[in-house]
């Protein structure tokens, strides 16, 4: 979407534009794809004025000179300053490819792709219904996908009862108990889960496989850098407890890192 540059609004002879409602929208992270539409950065453009109306009269009163402003406006510059010297200490701490290499070389039984199956699935109200459907499946009275369409209660009967591809855990205990151990074309008794009875089919199904270096490294070195600035972070309080001294009120003093009993 073209961005204008006129302003969009001037608040004592203070400019609001297109750019100033993209920033607001980008501070709020997810939620802030909600007002990408034309009403929702209207709303937008609307606190802006309001936040500027504020601070508008917040000069004219001279706030900022009042000891509850400083006090707050204090706290904020020492987290801010906390946060950037966090920063500057952490800012050299980096993950080489040799490094995610070693580690993927030493741990290479942790970087398997779980194994993948493809199911369908008829899903009834009762046993009875689940025995009656799969009986006239099994002696070819009707095909499974047209069962599904016909007699699923579950939105997959639209595709003749495909689930589609997925990895242990993500369907309930019974259904994925059942599904992951039987063979690809065969189809389950009944299984009855909290949703329902189930007929299950076995479309497809993918034997865990190992995964490459190119696929894991950028989750390696994502890993590894945590654990790098962790170490990097302790060392620098560590450091700085010497540096500065720090007291712990009821615990006495503690002892210098130089004293030996």
């Amino acid at each position: 979407m073209e961005r204008s540059q006129q302003p969009l609004a001037i608040v004592n002879s203070k400019a609001i534009y297109d750019s100033d409602i993209d920033e607001m929208i980008a501070q709020m992270g997810p939620r802030g794809q909600a007002y990408q539409s034309a009403e929702g950065r209207a709303l937008i453009l609307d606190q802006l004025i309001a936040q500027r109306l504020f601070l508008a009269d917040a000069m004219r009163n001279l706030y900022e000179r009042e000891p509850a402003f400083k006090e707050q406006l204090q706290r904020v510059k020492e987290q801010l300053l906390t946060q950037y010297a966090i920063s500057k200490a952490l800012d050299s701490v980096t993950v080489t490819d040799l490094e995610a290499r070693k580690f993927f070389d030493e741990n290479r039984d942790q970087f398997t792709a779980q194994p993948v199956v493809s199911a369908s699935h008829i899903l009834v109200d009762s046993e009875e219904k689940a025995n009656d459907i799969l009986s006239q499946i099994r002696s070819g009275a009707v095909s499974f996908e047209d069962a599904a369409r016909r007699h699923s209660s579950c939105p997959s009967a639209r595709q003749g009862g495909s689930l589609g591809e997925f990895t242990r855990g993500q369907m309930v205990p019974e259904f994925d108990s059942a599904v992951f151990s039987m063979n690809v074309g065969e189809l389950s008794e009944p299984i009855k889960t909290q949703f329902g009875w189930h007929i299950i089919r076995l479309d497809d199904k993918k034997d865990s496989q190992p995964i490459s270096f190119d696929q894991a490294s950028e989750q390696i070195k994502a890993h590894l850098l945590e654990e790098k600035r962790q170490k990097a972070y302790q060392s620098r309080v560590n450091q700085l407890k010497i540096l500065y001294p720090v007291e712990r009120p009821g615990q006495g003093r503690p002892k210098s890192p130089f004293t030996l009993v």
